[in-house]
């Protein structure tokens, strides 16, 4: 019976069929123990001599790193069998080869960073890789599932657009016909369009960014999702960042434990994420850093702290807020200054604006930016003219307040930064199959 590592469990006591890889293997006088992995785990296969003939024994014996084969043999329970999810293996009654691999050049020994990168279709073969790009999937699944079960449309928004959405000094230019263009910052403002025909929508891909950040926090490439709400303020859209975050985060939990042991992810971490989440003033967080930067003697430390009124935030200022909590924290109220055209201010405050950065905890730092949407077109305009925006790219843009304005609102939620976070990893290149970055464009 053909099945999965995964599925293993089901088959204590029958014989089945598993078609996988060697991920590694050992051997003591009459045993070989074959580490097999399939995609959906990994379990030990034991080639014990009395059970095969000659040459299957001595296949396994001398079996390649990452040859492909397939295995079949009785399902045993043993606590101590090694393998995600463990505790179960497979002894062997027949093996077959379908490919004898070459030597393999990732071994078992610490290999440095930008080997490892430039052997990227490789390394995610790795136990730990395929774990953060599983989660990496369920994270991706449970998005799509709590917008489509709670009333979004999702919409295909264009790669390559006219004009900027966040700012034109990261933009990635592009040869379109006798014209330029530029790869898309964010789907954000045709969504803007889309709610005016459908409510609520999201878009989900990729989005570019031309920044010349080496932090393990950016890439140049990476996934976001984007939902935009008709009818809805900034205190509305809080509420649907931290319901939707929260069941990212418990379904990560309920799926992927086995994962998270593979990491080395305590789940106690994560178990009490849910709503509601805190919530600051930007003006808030600024005396908070202050007073952090007041009480530490280290030099190095205070400069990194050094914030004054009207700075956006640095990942040192996002790391210090948020390992005062336990929670994902939200930080309210940002300068206009430092934020898009498109951001609603405050009547009674000008300067301010209607945002909101969703940080999570650990020193994980900004998962999510949203605001509301400015709905007045004169607005809209001022703004584009004060940042020097050329008015005919966004004409359209400007339209849409024009026929049927409501106050709307949205946000963009990075999957890769999510990743991180939810695995407890170190760097952003490592939620992502193929990253990109300033200097990393191979494989």
């Amino acid at each position: 019976m053909d099945t999965t590592i995964h599925e293993l469990t089901q088959y204590v006591g029958q014989i089945v069929t598993i078609k996988g890889w060697l991920y590694n293997r050992t051997d003591k006088g009459k045993l070989v123990f074959m580490q097999v992995r399939d995609g959906t785990g990994i379990c030990q296969a034991v080639v014990f001599k009395r059970d095969v003939d000659e040459a299957t024994f001595e296949t396994a014996l001398r079996l390649p790193q990452e040859s492909s084969l397939i295995v079949t043999g009785d399902v045993r329970a043993d606590p101590r069998a090694p393998g995600v999810p463990g505790g179960y293996e497979i002894g062997v009654k027949s093996l077959q080869v379908v490919q004898r691999a070459e030597e393999y050049p990732i071994t078992p020994k610490e290999h440095g960073v930008e080997f490892l990168m430039d052997n990227r279709h490789l390394w995610i073969r790795s136990t730990k890789q395929w774990a953060l790009l599983r989660v990496r999937a369920t994270v991706m699944r449970a998005i799509r599932g709590w917008l489509d079960s709670n009333g979004y449309v999702e919409m295909s928004t264009p790669i390559l657009t006219p004009s900027a959405a966040e700012g034109t000094t990261n933009l990635f230019e592009v040869g379109y016909f006798d014209d330029k263009a530029y790869l898309a910052q964010t789907g954000q403002l045709y969504n803007e369009a889309n709610i005016f025909a459908f409510g609520k929508v999201y878009c989900f891909g990729p989005t570019f960014r031309a920044e010349k950040s080496k932090t393990r926090r950016h890439l140049t490439e990476f996934w976001m999702v984007e939902p935009e709400i008709a009818f809805c303020d900034l205190d509305q859209l809080l509420e649907i960042e931290e319901q939707m975050v929260s069941h990212i985060v418990q379904t990560v939990l309920a799926e992927n434990q086995n994962e998270l042991k593979v990491l080395g992810r305590d789940p106690a971490k994560l178990a009490h994420i849910a709503p509601p989440f805190p919530r600051i003033t930007y003006d808030d967080a600024v005396a908070k850093l202050k007073a952090l930067q007041a009480q530490t003697a280290d030099p190095e430390q205070k400069q990194l702290l050094d914030i004054t009124w009207g700075m956006d935030f640095g990942a040192p200022h996002e790391t210090a807020l948020t390992q005062l909590y336990d929670k994902p924290v939200f930080v309210t109220g940002f300068p206009s200054a430092v934020k898009a055209f498109y951001m609603e201010p405050y009547p009674d405050r000008p300067e301010v604006c209607k945002s909101a950065d969703l940080l999570a905890p650990e020193g994980y730092g900004e998962i999510i930016g949203g605001s509301e949407r400015i709905s007045d077109p004169d607005l809209l305009l001022k703004r584009i003219h004060d940042q020097g925006l050329p008015e005919q790219a966004y004409q359209w843009y400007i339209e849409l307040r024009k026929f049927g304005s409501v106050p709307h609102s949205g946000f963009g939620l990075g999957v890769e930064r999510t990743v991180t976070w939810i695995c407890g990893t170190e760097h952003i290149r490592e939620a992502i199959p193929f990253p990109r970055t300033i200097y990393r464009l191979y494989p």
